[in-house]
């Protein structure tokens, strides 16, 4: 989430006028301790010469020598206070001290410090030479020299110090920004200029958004991009990858550094190659992508009437095929049972009656009657079918039509041996719904029959279902597989997948379906499965043992 303080600018030439604010600030900044530092360097320097000139006078007058080499300062303090005087005056200084080897002052030009020591810390003048440095001035910062008093022998007897306090910041200030502020209020007014033109310069650039407003919208789109399921990928006029989510770099397989390469150099499936190079507009249109079932939706962009990219987004489809397909079996079976319920609620009720009137004969008869047609149903599918998922789906289907006036056969020719599971799956969902459509189709005309083609040519299955519906007219042979397609006067939840999940699991496996018509008039469904494989009859215990 976008924040900024409440001082910081929301519009782009303030942020500019800010920061430029703020750079001349810090140069001032700069510029004043630089300056300042060069002033006490020039300070002491000039400052240091002075004070060691006026330091040697004292240090050399013959009175001032005489007191401290015959022990007599105490006795001559008054005059030598004049004398110390004089030199503080003559050197505009702050003070200046008589003191004893040990740094003890006995004669201050302003009476301050008496009997205190002097600040020697760094000073050389207890080894016999002149000394000018910082010291601390009994509480102020200063600079003083310091001369050694030697007598005849050369021996140290007293101390001549002169010391100046350094100016406060307030007066080095005074001194420096006179130089320093029309050199800073001129580039303060040229930056403000400049950050003025920068930022209509850059308003134009990012069509008027502001930094809040751009940075959102980065992080926005990082967000979708990782967090969108869908794959999305967006190609530019030239052919190039701009924009490439997450989940389009898994479903595609596509590793490493893409964004910026163009189409035509990605390791890609031609299928998808030939959707993610054509700018044309897309809807819906579905591609198995080696196990995975893909719905891609392309649209151009376009930018003051000229197309300067398009944008393709990848939906994931497989696990809803499965949970289709599951679904579809499901509600066939749910449908089968509810109709053998019904079935079975009619023949229960005769035989109660059969009893109640004591007519055993006729319920020994009715129960041989339903048994044999039971058995004959299950011995015309089983005469065909060896797969026990798809004989079982065509018996459950057969009692299903015979419900509802339909006769479900299967053709003479067909013969389907037992398949391995996942095509055997296959074929129970394409033929399921291939049925189901076929008795409705048949159901809304007053058709009879509903007859069902299996065969297995080497590794493909060939399904064929034909009914007495009215058929599929020749304009509209094209629409049928589109998801949402129904013959339904009354739209229903569900309606119009059938199709669609068949043509979805032939094409999965590599294979199709189509539609025809038949000598009577009603629709022919092929469809096509290839790579299924012969599963082994499983073995019996008795064999087993």
């Amino acid at each position: 989430m976008w924040s900024r303080s409440r001082w910081w600018p929301a519009t782009l030439a303030g942020q500019f006028l800010v920061l430029q604010v703020s750079v001349m600030l810090v140069v001032v900044v700069v510029a004043s301790v630089v300056s300042v530092q060069q002033s006490d360097a020039d300070f002491r320097a000039t400052q240091g010469a002075r004070l060691r000139e006026a330091a040697e006078s004292l240090a050399n007058t013959k009175f001032i020598r005489l007191s401290f080499r015959t022990g007599t300062v105490a006795e001559n303090r008054a005059s030598l206070a004049t004398i110390t005087q004089q030199a503080r005056y003559s050197a505009q200084a702050s003070g200046a001290y008589l003191a004893d080897p040990d740094g003890t002052v006995q004669v201050s030009s302003d009476f301050a410090g008496r009997g205190e020591r002097l600040d020697l810390l760094g000073s050389a003048t207890q080894r016999l030479r002149p000394w000018t440095g910082d010291v601390d001035d009994f509480g102020t910062p200063s600079i003083a020299a310091q001369v050694p008093i030697i007598n005849r022998g050369g021996d140290l007897v007293g101390i001549a110090m002169v010391a100046e306090e350094y100016p406060t910041w307030g007066e080095r200030a005074r001194g420096v920004l006179p130089d320093l502020l029309p050199v800073a209020g001129l580039g303060l007014a040229l930056g403000m200029a400049g950050s003025f033109l920068l930022s209509r310069l850059i308003r134009r650039r990012t069509r008027g958004l502001e930094p809040a407003a751009i940075a959102a919208l980065a992080d926005q789109r990082e967000a979708l991009l990782h967090s969108i399921r869908e794959g999305v990928v967006a190609v530019s006029d030239d052919g190039t990858v701009t924009v490439l989510s997450d989940s389009a770099r898994e479903l595609l397989s596509l590793t490493g550094d893409v964004e910026g390469q163009r189409v035509d150099d990605l390791d890609l499936d031609p299928a998808v190659h030939d959707l993610l190079a054509d700018p044309a507009e897309i809807r819906d249109q579905v591609v198995v992508l080696g196990e995975r079932v893909l719905v891609v939706n392309r649209n151009p962009v376009v930018e003051r009437g000229r197309r300067v990219a398009s944008v393709t987004t990848l939906r994931d489809r497989t696990e809803l095929l499965a949970l289709q397909s599951e679904l579809s079996a499901r509600q066939s079976i749910t449908n089968t049972l509810r109709a053998q319920t019904h079935e079975f609620h009619n023949q229960l009720h005769t035989i109660s009656g059969l009893v109640q009137l004591g007519e055993y004969d006729e319920v020994s008869r009715l129960v041989g009657t339903l048994s044999r047609r039971r058995r004959e149903i299950s011995d015309a599918v089983l005469a065909h079918v060896g797969d026990p998922a798809v004989a079982a789906l065509l018996i459950a289907k057969t009692s299903l039509a015979a419900e509802r006036g339909i006769d479900l056969r299967v053709g003479a020719g067909s013969h389907l041996p037992r398949l391995d599971p996942e095509a055997s799956t296959d074929v129970g969902t394409v033929l399921g719904n291939l049925v189901d459509n076929a008795v409705d189709a048949s159901v809304s005309v007053g058709g009879t029959a509903v007859e069902v083609g299996l065969a297995l040519d080497e590794d493909v299955v060939h399904l064929t279902v034909s009914d007495t519906g009215p058929g599929v007219p020749a304009e509209r042979v094209g629409e049928i597989f589109r998801r949402g397609w129904s013959t339904k006067t009354s739209p229903a939840e569900g309606r119009g997948v059938g199709l669609a999940l068949v043509q979805v699991v032939c094409e999965r496996r590599g294979g199709a379906v189509t539609v025809g018509r038949g000598a009577d008039g009603g629709a022919v469904f092929e469809a096509r499965l290839p790579g299924a494989e012969v599963a082994p009859e499983p073995v019996s215990g008795r064999e087993a043992r």
